[in-house]
C-alpha cells in the first residue's frame, strides 16, 4: 500500500511538473516588450528586500518578548500575550494592513508606508513565531528541568544553557518556512502602494500585457529571497544538533 502510494504521489508530482514546463517553455516571449521596465523590476526587488530583512529581525524580537509573556508565571503578560497572539493569527493579514496605515498610522500621522508596512507585517509574523517559540520550549522534557535545578542552575541559565539550545534546533524548520512566508507576504503591502516587487511586476503586465514575461522574472525574484533561508536553516539544524 505504502508502495503504490508512493507511486502515485510521484507520478502526479512528475506529471504537473512536466505540464508546467511544457506550459514554460512553449510561450512565446516577447522579452523585448519589458526591456525598459527592468529598472522598476529590480528597484521593486530591492524593496522586498529591505521590508524583508527589516520584518524578519523585527519579528524574532517581538516572537521572542511574546514568548517570554506567555511562559510568565504572571498571569497579566500571559493574558496580553495570549490575546494578542489568538487576535493576530485569527484575522487576515490584508485586513490588517488596511486597518493598520489607514486607520491606525493615519490616525497618529505616521504616512511612511514602507515603515508601517514594516510594522505591521513584523507583528504579524511575531505571533505566528511566537507559537514557534513556545512550542519549542515546551517541548524540551521537564526532566531537562529537573536536572538543572539539581546542579544549581538558575532559571537564567538553564534557559541559557540548556534549553534555548535544544529549543532553537527544534523551531528551525518551522521558523524557517515562516521567514519564507513573511517574505511571500509582502507582497501584500500594494494596498498601501509600496511599490515592492508584486506592486512592479503588476504594473509592468498592466503596461505592456505581457504577463509570463513580467510575472516569470518575479518568480525567480523570490525564489532568490527565499532559498538562502532554506540553506541557512538547513545549515543551523547540523550546527545546533545535539544527540539526546
Amino acid at each position: 500500500m505504502k508502495k503504490f502510494l508512493s507511486l502515485s504521489v510521484s507520478v502526479i508530482l512528475g506529471v504537473t511538473f512536466c505540464f508546467i514546463v511544457w506550459v514554460v517553455a512553449a510561450h512565446d516571449y516577447q522579452w523585448e516588450l519589458i526591456q525598459p521596465y527592468w529598472g522598476n523590476l529590480f528597484s521593486g526587488w530591492l524593496t522586498t528586500l529591505g521590508i524583508s530583512v527589516a520584518a524578519l529581525c523585527l519579528s524574532v524580537v517581538i516572537a521572542s518578548v511574546l514568548t517570554a509573556g506567555q511562559l510568565s508565571e504572571y498571569r497579566v503578560p500571559r493574558l496580553l500575550s495570549r490575546v494578542y497572539v489568538e487576535f493576530i493569527r485569527g484575522t487576515p493579514l490584508l485586513a490588517q494592513i488596511l486597518i493598520g496605515y489607514y486607520m491606525i498610522a493615519d490616525s497618529i500621522g505616521w504616512d511612511s508606508r514602507f515603515g508601517v508596512g514594516v510594522v505591521i507585517l513584523s507583528g504579524f509574523s511575531g505571533a505566528y513565531l511566537a507559537e514557534i517559540f513556545r512550542g519549542g520550549v515546551e517541548s524540551v522534557s521537564s526532566s531537562q528541568w529537573l536536572s538543572a535545578r539539581a546542579i544549581g542552575l538558575t532559571e537564567g541559565q538553564t534557559y541559557r544553557h540548556i534549553i534555548i539550545p535544544q529549543a532553537v534546533r527544534r523551531v528551525l524548520p518551522a521558523s524557517a518556512g515562516q521567514f519564507a512566508n513573511l517574505i511571500k507576504d509582502s507582497s501584500l503591502l500594494f494596498v498601501i502602494s509600496v511599490h515592492e516587487f508584486t506592486m512592479q511586476a503588476r504594473e509592468v503586465n498592466a503596461n505592456t500585457y505581457a504577463a509570463f514575461e513580467a510575472y516569470i522574472p518575479m518568480i525567480v525574484g523570490y525564489l532568490l529571497l527565499t532559498f538562502p533561508i532554506s540553506l541557512l536553516s538547513r545549515y543551523l539544524e547540523k550546527r545546533f544538533h545535539y544527540e539526546h
